[in-house]
């Protein structure tokens, strides 16, 4: 059995599948998260001038999220997680997915006659006008703000990896 922490994050990596699997993308997995990337995620032919276009994603959840003024105000990396995030200078492009979840985990996912509903949203942001940190701290937090407009749907995951846009 999964402890709570093990299990919210599986959660939320088998979330971003199922969105990716709904848009049509081919999930892209490294060997090791060494590099900062949980998924990636690829489309398949060609996109304007760009053939199987990609883009990369760290998955974070979060099951108490802190909202104000349109963002949520998320304080869930450290220094060292979000330089591997920021900036400019990514082949291919990265962004933070924050899945919120229910805190029961029980209530992650529902069954109706309908379908299987996955609780709750997940958001998307791009650290790339972010300046990384001089001298980054694993013990330090570095807050992000996550604009609510950007949900992550298949629809909007098809075309961050259709345009390998920086939002």
């Amino acid at each position: 059995m999964l402890d709570a922490r093990q299990h919210q994050g599986k959660f939320g990596e088998d979330y971003v599948r199922v969105l990716a699997s709904a848009a049509g993308l081919i999930v892209v997995e490294g060997d090791l998260d060494v590099d900062g990337v949980d998924l990636g995620f690829r489309a398949t032919g060609r996109y304007g001038r760009t053939l199987s276009p990609t883009v990369e994603a760290q998955i974070k959840t979060w099951s108490r999220p802190s909202v104000s003024s349109g963002h949520l105000n998320f304080r869930g990396l450290n220094e060292r997680q979000f330089n591997k995030l920021a900036g400019p200078d990514f082949t291919v492009p990265r962004f933070l997915f924050v899945i919120c979840v229910p805190a029961d985990n029980q209530a992650y996912a529902a069954m109706s006659t309908d379908g299987v509903l996955l609780r709750h949203l997940g958001y998307f942001v791009s650290l790339r006008s972010e300046e990384p940190i001089k001298d980054p701290d694993r013990n330090r937090k570095r807050p992000v703000r996550v604009p609510t407009a950007n949900v992550l749907t298949a629809a909007s995951l098809r075309r961050l990896t259709e345009t390998q846009s920086d939002w």
